[in-house]
């Protein structure tokens, strides 16, 4: 198998479900009810700690111990790294998250719809890495069925939950007044960075053989950044809280379903 075009599969179907959900512009006027927003954002939270446990950390951690590592080493050192690169990129790359009034980062000039686009980019880089790494890991396993299955597993656990972030992108642009055709493409933009990092992470693990458990556990680390830093807490503004916690609990169930059923 291919592991390249496999890997351009699974990160450009993430991709495609990443524009549809911003396509709803052209259906809707309206921006998306709070308790909804709440619910996806949970939702997509849910779905990246169980990626980051299952596709990531358990396999990083099970590969080290069998090239006669401690299996802890490499998962912790390579989590921190992974934390550490989203947190220097949170600092360096100015972007605005949905419902502030103040961008973070740099001070900069740029109009708010690109710093909206920038912060659900910054989000997606270590989604594209993931599904990236866990295509490259079923290849140097061997090529099986079941670890590619397990990708596309984790392909289509992301791509579910980047439809409604697609929406959440499109939705709020064309609130500010931005065109429907305008905002649309900003959504799709966004998600672009999933099968270009999904690539490259493919290249750069075929390079890098005997670090694979490191680059696994850098990749739960940086997806587990942008859960803690910016989803959970998202779903969580305000009193009425619930829909946030049942959309984390939806989405990591459905994720470690789909990882185990199809892995």
């Amino acid at each position: 198998m291919n592991t390249f075009l496999l890997a351009l599969e699974g990160t450009g179907f993430a991709w495609l479900m990443t524009s549809l959900g911003a396509a709803v512009v052209f259906f809707f006027r309206k921006e998306m009810k709070e308790a909804v927003h709440k619910s996806f954002l949970g939702f997509a939270a849910g779905v990246m700690i169980a990626a980051g446990v299952w596709s990531l950390l358990i396999p990083a951690i099970e590969q080290a111990e069998e090239n006669g590592q401690r299996g802890w080493m490499p998962a912790a050192g390579g989590f921190v790294l992974g934390a550490a690169f989203l947190l220097i990129m949170d600092k360096m790359i100015p972007h605005l998250h949905q419902g502030e009034k103040e961008a973070e980062g740099p001070k900069t000039s740029l109009h708010r719809t690109t710093l909206m686009v920038f912060a659900v980019t910054l989000h997606n880089i270590p989604e594209g890495m993931a599904m990236g790494l866990a295509f490259a890991n079923a290849q140097l396993n061997g090529g099986s069925g079941a670890d590619y299955a397990a990708a596309f597993a984790l392909a289509l656990g992301i791509g579910i939950q980047n439809f409604p972030e697609g929406a959440a992108i499109s939705l709020p642009l064309k609130k500010e007044g931005t065109t429907s055709f305008k905002a649309f493409w900003a959504g799709c933009l966004s998600g672009v960075v999933e099968p270009l990092f999904g690539v490259l992470t493919v290249l750069l693990a075929t390079l890098l053989v005997p670090y694979m458990p490191w680059l696994l556990s850098f990749a739960a680390g940086a997806m587990f950044y942008v859960v803690v830093e910016e989803l959970i807490p998202e779903a969580h503004l305000g009193e009425h809280s619930h829909v946030g916690t049942v959309g984390v609990l939806a989405g990591f169930l459905l994720m470690m379903i789909l990882d185990v059923a199809l892995g």
